[in-house]
């Protein structure tokens, strides 16, 4: 029998569809993922999991039994094994301890067991030695790797994690999924995740499903969803740098292409009207210093999001008129550059590079 069983699931929000007709059940043990973007609909499947949100039709089950929302009692009860990590952790102004020991305290532990709870919960997320710092001090990974000892510290069957490594540098993200892993493997915890990024999505998961648009597209181990992808995954797979605008051919046979918000960008192919862009992530030259480059698009960013793929390290740069590019560099470049969130930095690509339909 599935730990988590959701049949027939639908979500509604002033008339707005959010999720639709979503069905699925995660095994005892297993790490599932949901993988899709922005607005697909994933945060609120997981608040319903974690009984915060009622569903607008369809049933929420565990280990077979059928979720009551009508009982206090029950979902009390049910919530106390649930751990739930949010992509926003939001901490107390207060140690490390006495945020970690919290839910313990709120269930009246003795002293002895908070201590040594809280001192395991801790060893797993690797900050022993940070109990007496104030948690609001602390760096945005620290921060994250607090709210997921909160969490486990009182060893829930269940663990829900919303995006847990957005917007946390590569160190960061490394010890998080490492984390991650290793509470799946040795304590056998249930996991389920959500993340928008399908390199995590594979390395972490026993399986996943591809939500889109508040339906599940696919479901099944990495290879099922991604190794003969549909129209919609596909389409996910190259979602990054993803552009719409308006095309004129130039006097010197290339396009230059207005995607709004003053911003242009010169193709090499030759077109009038709407078009779609898609430029490379590999494609895109980072630097620290003003680019001298016969790459006709150069656009001056700032970093706000980093993704450490292994050998490579994915940068998400916000440029002017509030749109951004991801990049890819090496880790090598990435280090050399000593990158960051909120580093300054200038990026080109050639105009060869800018892909249409």
């Amino acid at each position: 029998m599935p730990t988590v069983e959701v049949q027939n699931l639908y979500k509604e929000y002033s008339g707005r569809q959010v999720l639709r007709d979503v069905n699925f059940g995660v095994k005892n043990g297993e790490l599932f993922v949901f993988v899709g973007p922005n607005g697909a609909g994933k945060t609120t499947l997981l608040r319903i999991i974690d009984l915060l949100e009622e569903p607008t039709s369809g049933r929420v089950l565990f280990d077979g039994q059928i979720v009551d929302y009508s009982s206090k009692k029950d979902m009390v009860a049910l919530r106390r094994k649930i751990g739930m990590v949010f992509q926003q952790a939001i901490l107390f102004n207060m140690s490390v301890f006495d945020n970690v020991a919290y839910p313990l305290k709120v269930r009246g532990e003795s002293e002895r067991n908070i201590k040594q709870k809280v001192k395991e919960a801790l060893g797993l997320v690797q900050l022993n030695g940070f109990e007496c710092k104030n948690a609001l001090a602390l760096s945005g990974g620290e921060v994250q790797r607090v709210a997921i000892a909160q969490a486990l510290v009182t060893e829930p069957d269940l663990l829900l994690l919303d995006e847990p490594t957005a917007n946390l540098d590569p160190k960061n993200v490394s010890i998080v999924e490492e984390v991650i892993s290793n509470i799946n493997r040795e304590r056998q915890t249930t996991i389920i995740m959500t993340t928008h990024n399908m390199f995590q999505a594979e390395n972490l998961a026993h399986r996943l499903a591809f939500l889109n648009d508040g339906k599940i597209e696919s479901i099944g181990t990495f290879q099922d969803v991604f190794g003969k992808p549909s129209k919609p995954v596909k389409s996910f797979a190259r979602l990054e740098n993803v552009f719409y605008g308006i095309s004129k051919i130039t006097t010197e046979g290339t396009s230059i292409v207005d995607i709004g918000n003053g911003l242009q960008i010169e193709a090499a192919f030759r077109k009038t009207g709407n078009v779609r862009l898609h430029v490379p992530p590999e494609d895109i030259i980072l630097s620290t210093q003003p680019l001298i480059s016969s790459a006709r698009n150069t656009f001056e960013g700032r970093i706000t999001q980093i993704s450490d793929m292994g050998h490579v390290v994915k940068l998400k740069v916000k440029i002017a008129g509030n749109k951004s590019f991801m990049a890819q560099i090496t880790k090598r470049s990435f280090n050399e550059m000593q990158l960051n969130i909120g580093s300054k930095v200038y990026m080109a690509f050639k105009a060869s590079s800018v892909q249409t339909n």
